[in-house]
């Protein structure tokens, strides 16, 4: 099998993983939205960043700990800076769709705002997974083969050179 199958291997098994911890996050997302949305008067939109605000330190614990587990953990303070920088656009993007439905277009049924809630998720989830991939959880460096001796050096080990026999 080669090197171009193994990277797919790879990615496909990180995407699976991923949406792993995702799915889970969006149900916590989806519950805890629907929970603060049905016992508070909160608007609809600060239920939904209270619920996306919830998911997003879910979705930490399952991406550190499962999803990327074997990746660099040296620089927590900077992961954790980026992770929720990045999360916080996705945030952005989430809420954005909700409140364009909600307040823009005047569809504020509970079942419109479960319908754009999980419409803003599915966005902000294809940005969210390119930047962790690419800037939060960085892949650890290939470790390094140990190099060949050079070719003169192999030639000059293999074959002693020959002397000539001295006639009597």
């Amino acid at each position: 099998m080669g090197h171009g199958a193994s990277r797919l291997r790879r990615i496909v098994h990180e995407v699976a993983k991923f949406g792993a911890v995702g799915g889970v996050g969006v149900l916590v997302n989806l519950v805890v939205f629907n929970l603060v949305r049905h016992t508070t008067d909160l608007q609809v939109v600060r239920a939904s960043v209270i619920a996306t605000v919830v998911a997003i330190v879910f979705n930490y614990v399952g991406f550190r700990y499962f999803t990327y587990r074997d990746r660099d953990k040296s620089r927590r303070t900077r992961e954790m800076t980026l992770f929720l920088l990045f999360s916080a656009i996705g945030l952005v993007i989430e809420n954005g769709v909700l409140y364009a439905a909600t307040y823009g277009f005047g569809w504020n049924t509970p079942l419109q705002n479960n319908v754009f809630k999980f419409l803003g998720i599915g966005i902000a989830t294809l940005f969210r997974f390119w930047s962790y991939r690419s800037w939060v959880f960085r892949a650890l460096p290939a470790p390094e083969t140990p190099a060949s001796p050079a070719p003169a050096l192999q030639n000059e080990q293999a074959v002693p050179p020959k002397t000539k026999q001295q006639v009597p």
